[in-house]
């Protein structure tokens, strides 16, 4: 079995939202370090499958060690985006259940070479796969202060977005901008001294929102869960955890347009575009983690859990 030092956030509403079919076949499209895919394989019969998806080697090789211990369990090296890929690869046409369980792992926080954590002192990296695409020391020597300060505002929620992207470039073109901890002194001396104590950290909102941008996280999101919801098979469910409000309103309105299905003004009397739902809600208001589970696990504060259903194919 594989073990971690993640701990998966929501795991029984999760996991029961999304089994809804022993037998069936499962993607965990952001597998991290296992916990959800291995409390998925729990509930699934010996007939049942779960596909992991990762860009992250490190969690590839941990879900390599699980499919070589179950062989109802297999792993593939992609980003969440390539989903469909991945499916087709695996040779399924259609899937039972899609879950997606948004940010970062633990493990990835607690690697201070990751570049993840303002707790530890790290390289400006931030990426998922750490064998391609742009760090964040690389984005940050070629963004403007207007782009920087939207960014921090749209995927961080920052009310200080302004004052943290000029003090960010300032640093930068001073030469002090060289490590996670440089960029967290920052952020933190930028937050007027009122609201640097008491709550979350100064620079929580602003690492959340550099991490974002750097793993193209929102055009990630936009293109797995249209995905996902064309592979689905009907009766088929899709889980989503996200940890920011601003992924959690994508997530609601990309499936909301499903759900809703026709697209007419509302003052047309009957429906004539003859668009029909393909999706329903099962559990529309997110689902939040009890006072219990957050005092075991901190993370869990902020995650909301989305669940929807397929349902049959329009005619």
């Amino acid at each position: 079995m594989v073990t971690s030092a993640h701990i998966s956030v929501l795991a029984e509403p999760y996991i029961e939202g999304l089994c809804a079919d022993k037998d069936g076949r499962y993607v965990d499209a952001t597998f991290g370090r296992g916990g959800h895919a291995q409390l998925l394989l729990n509930k699934l019969s010996a007939q049942g499958e779960v596909l992991g998806l990762d860009r992250d080697p490190e969690a590839v090789a941990v879900g390599q060690a699980l499919a070589a211990q179950d062989s109802r369990f297999h792993m593939f090296y992609t980003d969440f985006a390539g989903l469909e890929d991945a499916v087709r690869a695996q040779g399924w046409d259609n899937v039972s259940g899609i879950g997606f369980d948004l940010g970062v792992s633990s493990p990835q926080l607690d690697h201070a070479e990751r570049g993840f954590s303002f707790m530890k002192d790290g390289p400006l990296d931030m990426r998922m796969d750490n064998a391609s695409g742009e760090s964040l020391a690389y984005k940050l020597e070629r963004v403007s202060e207007s782009e920087l300060v939207s960014i921090i505002r749209e995927y961080g929620g920052e009310r200080f977005a302004g004052r943290i992207a000029r003090a960010i470039l300032e640093a930068l073109h001073q030469g002090k901008m060289n490590t996670t901890k440089d960029l967290e002194n920052v952020c933190f001396h930028a937050t007027p001294k009122k609201m640097r104590h008491g709550g979350a950290h100064p620079a929580t909102r602003t690492f959340q929102a550099l991490r974002i941008w750097v793993n193209d996280e929102m055009g990630q999101i936009d293109a797995a869960v249209k995905s996902a919801m064309q592979l689905l098979k009907p009766g088929g469910r899709l889980a989503i955890i996200s940890f920011h409000s601003g992924e959690d309103r994508r997530i609601r309105d990309l499936i909301e347009k499903e759900v809703r299905g026709c697209t007419c003004p509302p003052q047309f009397p009957i429906c004539v575009c003859g668009i029909k739902p393909t999706m329903r809600w099962v559990q529309k208001k997110p689902v939040r983690a009890s006072e219990e589970e957050i005092a075991l696990n901190p993370r869990s504060r902020s995650a909301m859990l989305r669940i929807a259903e397929k349902v049959g194919e329009p005619c």
